[in-house]
């Protein structure tokens, strides 16, 4: 059987996915698919149009996703949520236990806003205000106003995101210090190159080869759910509304500029750039998560507090 050996385990929004889609460039490494989260408790992760679960339930369907490895090339996915999770760290060393874990972390206020929109923009979040999402925790942990058709109500809960020494502690406890690579976003969003090239060194696969940068999976406002439901159906469905609209793109389009249309259009008429951070909810959230910075900063032995200007914090 073909098991990975190296994991990229989030955070989401913190540059998961340009990693991912620059370390699967690199002919020493096997990354053919994405979150394909076998290793949190829910695995029944809807298709994007809403149909049946597309993440492997059984552990010989998750390896099978990894067969087409070449000798010699090293294996591994990304799925974000592992991180968070409370068993995965447990499951993956079960599986792999000399497997190498991946973890980005972002500063704290940031992270969430990001991840808020994100949530909106998957129709995980049904409140587009951050801070009246914020407000919600509570409510949401007694199981009120839970959106409908949410699996994973957990991920609404948006302060338990951020335990990033406790998230950490559970992989170098299962793998070994030794074998786990904490990067920091801001690194990464300055350097990407030099960031990647540490990944390699990491995985110990060639880091001198060319690098294609990526930029992958930016935050946007999401004007209208209604209509991103609509072009995501048209675009996914094989009804009579469906096949006429892609029959007009394959008329009006060259051929040559087809592929992403639909894409193009959801991006340009159902997305736009997300408003500016509110100064008093960012305050407020930075003070929240002060604590957390300091103790992440001693955890890892790297002056986070000024690097993300928790001390300046009035």
């Amino acid at each position: 059987m073909t098991i990975p050996d190296f994991f990229i385990v989030g955070h989401p929004k913190c540059g998961t996915t340009a990693l991912y889609e620059m370390l699967r460039q690199h002919p020493q490494i096997h990354m053919p698919v994405k979150e394909p989260w076998f290793f949190v408790p829910e695995r029944a992760r809807p298709s994007p149009d809403g149909g049946a679960s597309r993440s492997p339930q059984e552990l010989e369907e998750y390896l099978a996703l990894f067969a087409g490895a070449e000798p010699g090339q090293r294996i591994g996915e990304a799925t974000p949520s592992y991180l968070r999770s409370r068993t995965a760290a447990r499951e993956i060393a079960e599986l792999a236990p000399d497997a190498r874990i991946v973890a980005i972390l972002r500063e704290p206020a940031s992270f969430l806003r990001s991840f808020h929109l994100q949530s909106v923009q998957a129709h995980v979040e049904s409140e587009t205000d951050f801070a009246r999402a914020l407000a919600l925790e509570e409510p949401r942990r007694r199981g009120e106003s839970i959106p409908p058709g949410v699996s994973r109500p957990e991920d609404l809960l948006y302060s338990e995101h951020v335990r990033y020494v406790e998230q950490l502690r559970r992989y170098r406890d299962a793998f070994g210090a030794e074998r786990v690579l904490v990067l920091i976003y801001d690194d990464f969003r300055e350097d990407n190159e030099a960031t990647v090239r540490e990944v390699l060194r990491f995985l110990e696969v060639d880091d001198s080869r060319p690098l294609a940068l990526v930029e992958a999976n930016p935050s946007v406002r999401l004007r209208s759910r209604r209509m991103d439901e609509l072009v995501s159906s048209l675009s996914h469905g094989r009804g009579g509304a469906s096949r006429a609209l892609k029959t007009a793109v394959k008329t009006l389009t060259p051929r040559g500029l087809r592929r992403g249309t639909l894409a193009s259009i959801q991006r340009r008429v159902v997305y736009g750039e997300p408003p500016p951070a509110d100064p008093a909810l960012t305050l407020e959230l930075r003070r929240r998560f002060a604590g957390e910075v300091r103790a992440l900063s001693e955890y890892l032995d790297r002056d986070l507090v000024a690097l993300w200007g928790y001390d300046e914090l009035a």
